[in-house]
């Protein structure tokens, strides 16, 4: 199963944010779409969008925790992670799992040709999983039960 197969059910459309939005702003974007990560983009002047950083709920509970000051007052480019991994939609789910696993992250980005088509997160990839390896289990059961009446 690639990363397209998980978009093409979970759907292509990724919440973002301009950096320089308030990380009030982020937490109220956040709470209203029901997310745990926000893709900060950048609009040059052909208004094009560009991919400049990731900022997720554990981001501003540091902020919080660390007594920074107002979230009012703190630019999302402040604190959003500028070093992205990100992954294509041709690469394997499993891959992607390892990526998330290796670098201690949740979420990443999905890029076509230098261009963000999606988002996949931890809870996506296991979702998918847990549904193969039901389907696989239904078919062993189907199998085996076929195998004894076949012996019988």
């Amino acid at each position: 199963m690639t990363l397209h197969d998980i978009l093409k059910g979970k759907g292509t459309h990724v919440h973002t944010i301009h950096p320089g939005a308030t990380l009030q702003e982020a937490v109220e974007e956040l709470i209203r779409h029901n997310v745990g990560s926000l893709v900060v983009c950048d609009r040059d002047e052909r208004s094009a969008e560009q991919l400049v950083g990731i900022v997720t709920e554990r981001d501003v509970l540091h902020v919080c925790a660390a007594g920074r000051g107002p979230l009012a007052s703190i630019p999302v480019a402040e604190i959003m992670t500028r070093d992205l991994i990100t992954c294509s939609p041709d690469d394997a789910a499993e891959q992607a799992m390892g990526v998330m696993t290796t670098h201690r992250v949740r979420h990443l980005p999905v890029l076509a040709k230098g261009r963000l088509v999606g988002l996949i997160s931890i809870g996506d990839l296991l979702k998918a999983q847990h549904a193969r390896l039901a389907m696989e289990n239904e078919f062993m059961k189907s199998y085996i039960i076929g195998t004894e009446r076949r012996a019988t």
